[in-house]
């Protein structure tokens, strides 16, 4: 017997026991979609984080009171025991960094926005040095950036996402109109092109302001964080780093015996740390998962034994008429295997509608790993070949007078 004659026998059996094969295919079908859906969208949240923490470049270092990622409140806690970055250490490192090609620092808050009638209480307020927002690659589509003078005279200027102007300013052209920022009155110079969203949250909800003016309203008693562009020459990010690592351990003065007391990392570690917590979290729900591909396989094995029982005679009569234990084995085996790859197909299309449905929902990234889907139907089909060895072995080794007594 030939692969394409055992291929189309194990799909006539299935399809003439229809009930039977989809309650079968149930164990894989919810394995296999678990495990695509899981990869999908951890694949989605570390392309979309990696794009995000890469919108500085590869090449900017940032300065910060403690990690953007923790692992345990009391590494929380003991970080929140450093002293805050100031203003005055970002106007060191801008002053005295020599091999740094730009320096910018930001604070943010959370505020209302109010113009006219209309207001917003969610909106992300933003305190900006000059260089922040070409730094972060933010193009502004109307009007200007924010300016070194605005930064020096505390200007009470502001530059708006997207959804301030379309919830707020209601369409109005945004340049000139006057908005109050917690109270605070502000003109709009700028307009920033739409970012869209993630995880539910637009990112287009904010007002950009000079932080020298955004610590006015909000004061100084929040750390900001400090960015620093290194630039792509041989070496730089090494130079740069180690003159960084001195200038804030002699600013804050940190004795040569203890640790830093702020945070060096590149976008390249952020990227990489929420990488690792987001495939350890995919790790265990594919584990979790790979139970349901086990009870598949195992409900496949049972229905196959019964397949085995109810087809006895069919067994000996195909004996009789001479054929061989390797054929016998190899239907069997093609039927279970046949079973379990249906059941991975319509677990790969599952496991990615069900991903792309919750992107849809809540906004959540998602990104097809194409090795996921490959994966996913291999292990399916290598798992009906395992638990169909016993049931294809025990209708190959059937005794043809035997079968051929069988009531069934």
């Amino acid at each position: 017997m030939d692969t394409r004659d055992a291929f189309r026998m194990a799909l006539d059996a299935l399809w003439t026991n229809k009930l039977r094969t989809v309650l079968t295919l149930l164990g894989v079908v919810i394995g296999v979609a678990s495990v695509i859906a899981v990869v999908t969208l951890v694949n989605g949240a570390n392309v979309y984080v990696a794009s995000k923490f890469n919108r500085y470049g590869a090449d900017t270092y940032t300065i910060s009171k403690q990690p953007s990622f923790m692992t345990s409140y009391q590494e929380y806690l003991r970080y929140q025991k450093r002293k805050n970055v100031t203003l005055d250490e970002y106007r060191y490192v801008q002053e005295n960094c020599g091999h740094c090609q730009k320096v910018g620092a930001m604070q943010g808050a959370t505020g209302k926005v109010v113009y006219k009638t209309q207001s917003t209480t969610d909106s992300t307020i933003r305190g900006y040095t000059s260089l922040m927002a070409s730094m972060q690659n933010l193009d502004i589509v109307e009007g200007r950036d924010l300016t070194q003078s605005d930064e020096d005279h505390a200007s009470r200027v502001a530059i708006i996402g997207q959804d301030i102007e379309d919830n707020v300013l209601r369409g109005e052209d945004p340049l000139g109109k006057e908005i109050r920022v917690d109270g605070v009155p502000y003109t709009v110079v700028g307009l920033a092109e739409k970012q869209g969203s993630t995880l539910g949250q637009s990112q287009d909800n904010f007002v950009a302001v000079p932080l020298t003016a955004y610590q006015k309203t909000y004061g100084t008693a929040k750390t900001l964080t400090i960015y620093v562009k290194a630039g792509n020459a041989p070496g730089a990010m090494e130079t740069v780093g180690d003159e960084l690592r001195v200038l804030m351990r002699g600013i804050r003065h940190d004795r040569p015996d203890e640790l830093d007391s702020f945070n060096l990392d590149t976008s390249d570690t952020l990227a990489g740390f929420f990488s690792q917590i987001t495939n350890s979290f995919g790790a265990v729900a594919v584990a979790i998962a790979a139970i349901s591909l086990v009870v598949g396989g195992i409900v496949i094995m049972n229905i196959m034994l019964v397949s085995v029982t109810e087809r006895t005679r069919e067994i000996g009569v195909r004996k009789a008429l001479g054929a061989r234990r390797g054929d016998i084995l190899k239907q069997f085996l093609m039927e279970s295997a046949t079973m379990a790859f249906v059941g991975g197909l319509i677990g790969v299309a599952t496991g990615i509608a069900g991903a792309k449905g919750i992107t849809y929902l809540i906004d959540f990234p998602s990104t097809i790993a194409l090795w996921s889907v490959f994966v996913g139907l291999g292990v399916a089909i290598s798992i009906g070949i395992f638990f169909g060895v016993y049931p294809a072995r025990k209708a190959a080794d059937l005794d043809p007078i035997v079968a051929l007594r069988s009531e069934f």
